[in-house]
């Protein structure tokens, strides 16, 4: 078998194993009270980016350890079931169900080190009273009737449920953390730098992205992206001033502290940038050929006809269809349009 196909085989593998874990090994959860040793403790797990386009902005979880009864456990709201009905559709109108599950740690992080992802762990400075509020909310967000949740990319995703019920758990409705980060940014400069500048996956959620993708975030607004989580949690601080982080380290690496992400650059010939120079320049040579022939091709105008329709097709139908909070119209729609005119006018203008 060829090295890439195996080490794509052996991604799935651990994927399916990661999904389905928390349906057998969990099913008869621990309901009693592991939390009251000094030695348990609940971190906050931080997951560095992947290559797939879903995987770009990393992951959170948290981990619950409780030695004396044998708990090391990663709670993940990140869980997603490919075969529900009509999966696609659902997902492409943003009314996916994502879900809480289970797994070992050792597991979890034997699954992002074969992927050469880093898992960063922040031990939470909490009470042993605050430690089972939190492990008695996440018990209860397990059971069947309650660990599914209708998954938002920017408002209620694998993020923004641990951080909830971190602050539930302390009894405070705010943190207070010095750490500024993204403020005062924009969610569309926000996403676009994780999504890699210059990707075609960055060319086509700006493309989709509408006006409400300008909004500027402040304080807790930016915190469904993980590593924003990570670092204003590394600089929180507890109502007596104490920091709520008692130890940083990264589990995959055994170094202390944690890191930013590393956003992999993309090669200058394969950004949205170059292709849109190819196209330029493709739709100029053709327009100085049709001129001295004295003939339009009708058949490229047809093909940017279609390409045009069907982009104005997906963004008008998350637009009326879809509960996607960022998508709608933009001024970036226009750019291929432009693009393709100015080269015609070579044609048109004589």
């Amino acid at each position: 078998m060829p090295h890439k196909l195996q080490n794509k085989y052996w991604r799935i593998c651990l994927l399916l194993m990661l999904c389905m874990s928390p349906f057998g090994a969990y099913a008869n959860i621990v309901k009693e009270y592991p939390m009251s040793d000094s030695t348990s403790y609940i971190s906050l797990i931080t997951c560095t980016p992947g290559d797939d386009l879903y995987a770009r902005y990393g992951h959170t979880a948290l981990r619950v350890y409780a030695p004396q009864t044998n708990i090391d456990w990663i709670f993940n709201y990140g869980i997603f079931d490919f075969n529900t009905d009509f999966f696609y559709w659902k997902f492409v109108r943003g009314e996916t169900w994502y879900q809480l599950g289970i797994d070992y740690t050792h597991h979890f992080l034997a699954t992002y080190a074969h992927n050469g992802r880093k898992v960063y762990e922040q031990i939470l400075n909490l009470t042993s009273n605050q430690k089972q509020v939190l492990y008695d909310a996440l018990v209860t967000n397990y059971q069947p009737q309650n660990r599914y949740y209708l998954y938002n990319f920017v408002y209620d995703n694998c993020a923004t449920r641990p951080f909830s019920l971190i602050k539930q758990s302390l009894g405070v409705e705010q943190l207070v953390s010095t750490y500024k980060g993204w403020e005062g940014k924009t969610y569309r400069s926000f996403i676009d730098h994780y999504t890699r500048p210059g990707s075609y996956g960055s060319f086509g959620i700006n493309l989709i992205f509408g006006y409400r993708s300008q909004a500027t975030m402040y304080g807790e607004q930016r915190l469904f992206l993980p590593e924003e989580l990570m670092f204003y949690m590394q600089d929180a601080k507890l109502t007596d001033g104490t920091p709520l982080i008692i130890k940083s380290h990264c589990l995959t690496d055994n170094q202390e502290g944690i890191a930013p992400f590393e956003i992999k650059t993309t090669p200058w010939y394969a950004t949205w940038y170059a292709g849109l120079g190819i196209l330029a320049l493709v739709t100029l040579i053709l327009s100085l050929f049709d001129r001295r022939r004295g003939k339009l091709s009708i058949w490229f105008e047809i093909v940017m006809g279609i390409i045009y329709i069907l982009i104005l097709t997906i963004v008008i139908f998350l637009t009326c269809f879809s509960i996607h909070p960022l998508v709608g119209f933009g001024w970036r729609l226009l750019i291929i349009p432009i693009i393709h005119l100015c080269c015609r006018l070579v044609y048109i203008v004589r």
